[in-house]
């Protein structure tokens, strides 16, 4: 069987096999799911025992994120510009802050990789095939976490936060409804219908989210554990260098 980390190196125009030393786990879901809580403990728990590590999460990149503010606080976004922005942003956010650690060495954590694309533009009508392709150069995972609540938790969730909905997270410019609670609760469905068939035909590893946060982290570190054998450390990487 290959080896996952012999992949082709799209990055720099090239179609040839690399290996990138470092490994990289995403951790996908609705807002609300808990998946970015667990990311973060993963972050600490990695860093706490010698493992080199790095957290990068969506809609990072400094490159396109102001036009993103203001194409949606204007609400000038449409299906494929919202695509196509935040493939952009992607895009540098991977050449930036996803490739340099996996080849040094890191393990990456993102909060939110490239099936957030997928969920989310496939749900407002975008072509699959045509997303794919947009983030045709980005790695598969190592690992992959779908946080998998109902749509009525993550909204419960959402409303004990006391942040407000926002309009695209409310799916709102879909027309939906003209409601905003009763607009996120079906474009949230969507998301999650997209999610479910992509946990399926991605394979992810499915955690259903609802469980105490204790119980979650239990569940991923046993998951990463495969991942970790013979991972070099903080101290064996320096006596290295």
């Amino acid at each position: 069987m290959p080896d996952p980390r012999d992949r082709l190196d799209r990055s720099a125009g090239g179609s040839r096999p690399v290996s990138y030393p470092g490994r990289l786990i995403v951790f996908e879901g609705l807002d609300g799911s808990g998946k970015s809580t667990q990311a973060h403990l993963l972050l600490k728990w990695l860093t706490a025992r010698g493992y080199r590590a790095f957290f990068t999460e969506w809609n990072s990149s400094e490159l396109v994120s102001e036009i993103i503010r203001r194409g949606k606080k204007k609400n000038l976004l449409t299906p494929s510009t919202f695509s196509l922005l935040h493939a952009t942003d992607f895009a540098d956010r991977y050449e930036r802050h996803i490739l340099p650690p996996l080849r040094a060495g890191y393990i990456v954590i993102c909060d939110r990789y490239i099936y957030t694309a997928y969920a989310r533009d496939v749900a407002r009508g975008c072509d699959p095939e045509w997303v794919r392709n947009l983030y045709a150069f980005a790695v598969p995972p190592d690992k992959t976490f779908y946080f998998r609540v109902p749509v009525e938790t993550a909204h419960r969730r959402k409303e004990a936060s006391r942040l407000k909905i926002k309009y695209y997270e409310a799916g709102m410019d879909m027309h939906l409804s003209d409601d905003v609670t009763e607009s996120y609760l079906r474009f949230q469905g969507l998301l999650k219908r997209q999610y479910d068939q992509l946990a399926r035909s991605e394979g992810y590893h499915v955690i259903e989210a609802e469980q105490q946060i204790e119980h979650l982290q239990r569940e991923v570190r046993s998951a990463i554990r495969p991942l970790l054998g013979g991972f070099p450390k903080e101290e064996v990487l320096m006596h290295g260098a």
